[in-house]
């Protein structure tokens, strides 16, 4: 690999040693690797965090091994809300009583989104865009199958996203849902989710929000922004490993209405009297199905401890200054060898990742993890630099750009 320029690479030692978050990076599995030169895809999968590998072996002997059956009187049984609640505090700006975690991102979004398309009977249209996450567009379109409703695409810049004027030209009386994410998986786009929420309301429709590419890296504000439903992984920021359960978010003043339709026991009100019919528990409850996955909530915790230490604020201001390093590295060193910038420059406006684009870089990203440098891969050419604060180093960022610049390079 080319050695970096020396401003460069004194600018990375500096950026690292005077970090506030510098110790963090530490505490996560796989940080002193050799083989990884940089882990630029935190944004895909988090490394796990080395208290995550203690609590999980002493779940295994002490819980699980230990309590058995026991565990879920004794706490596993309210887990689901326990860490929900931590979430919503620590993450959403969510008051508690409004968050969960349980199911897959895919499951919970159908969930909610029927939920959610319940409270507006007789209103046929669901808005989205055609940038989204893929499952998002697929399972929208099958719920629109399902229900007999039209989908009405937005076309968001392919460098950015969904704005409030988009969504304002799309919606109608006849809108019933809005569904958007909060961060495009591809761009890095980060919407302003506060105007979109009023334009949303004034036409009496609701707002569903997916946060898989934002929770842990930006800062959100679901009740103050008056967003009516939420969902999002845990294995990207979070860190909770790969399949890691989802969380979803019910505004208050819609819990006693919401109904999912995937009824389950641990969602019945008094799930243990095993009674004849469905009725949905009070709260939060209600959104939860069948026996949810303990031993995948449980690494999460160790995310959200750290999160609790230094506070969202101190995360949001060191995803920032990442990728605004990542980007003056891609202008001096690749925008002179045709690879153009394809998220937001404003930092307003970006999220957690970088995508940038070139006609070689499918190809490209494979010799990359060849050689330890780890970013991925998103048609139709991009590659994205994914900078996950609490774990990422400027030095990482300055190892993976060059190599991308040295694949680049005519030899």
């Amino acid at each position: 690999m080319t050695a970096a320029p020396l401003d460069f690479a004194t600018r990375a030692k500096a950026l690292d040693e005077s970090d506030p978050l510098r110790d963090y990076p530490s505490r996560f599995l796989g940080s002193e690797d050799p083989e990884i030169v940089a882990y630029l895809d935190g944004n895909s999968l988090g490394r796990p965090t080395r208290a995550t590998a203690e609590r999980l072996a002493a779940f295994i002997t002490d819980a699980w091994g230990g309590r058995l059956i026991r565990g879920w009187d004794e706490q596993w049984f309210d887990l689901p809300l326990t860490i929900g609640e931590r979430i919503g505090a620590s993450i959403l700006g969510a008051a508690a009583g409004q968050t969960t975690i349980g199911d897959s991102t895919t499951v919970l979004l159908y969930k909610i989104a029927r939920g959610a398309l319940a409270l507006r009977p007789g209103r046929t249209e669901i808005v989205l865009d055609r940038d989204n996450f893929p499952t998002d567009r697929y399972l929208l379109e099958a719920i629109a199958t399902e229900l007999g409703l039209t989908l009405r695409w937005i076309e968001p810049e392919f460098t950015g996203g969904v704005t409030a004027q988009e969504v304002a030209e799309a919606v109608s009386g006849r809108t019933a849902l809005v569904v958007l994410s909060h961060v495009a998986y591809r761009s890095g786009y980060l919407l302003d989710a506060p105007a979109i929420s009023a334009v949303t309301h004034e036409a009496g429709a609701l707002l569903l929000l997916d946060l898989c590419h934002s929770a842990g890296a930006v800062q959100i504000e679901l009740d103050s922004w008056a967003v009516d439903f939420a969902v999002g992984c845990t294995y990207k920021y979070l860190n909770g490993g790969p399949g890691a359960p989802a969380f979803g978010y019910v505004r208050a003043e819609h819990l006693a209405e919401f109904t999912q339709p995937i009824w389950g026991w641990m969602g019945r009100e008094s799930p243990f009297e095993m009674a004849q019919g469905y009725l949905p528990a009070q709260g939060i409850r209600r959104v939860i199905s069948g026996t949810p996955a303990i031993i995948g909530m449980l690494p999460v915790q160790d995310t959200l401890d750290l999160i609790e230490e230094v506070g969202m604020a101190a995360v949001r201001a060191k995803s920032v200054a990442l990728t605004e390093f990542a980007l003056e590295l891609v202008r001096t060193w690749l925008l002179p060898l045709d690879v153009a910038v394809s998220s937001p420059i404003d930092p307003a406006r970006r999220g957690g990742h970088v995508t940038i684009d070139h006609p070689q870089f499918k190809e490209i990203t494979a010799r990359l993890w060849q050689r330890g440098v780890i970013p991925d891969f998103r048609p139709p050419q991009g590659i994205r630099i994914g900078l996950s604060p609490l774990s990422t180093t400027y030095a990482e960022v300055l190892a993976g750009v060059a190599a991308i610049r040295d694949e680049l390079t005519p030899r």
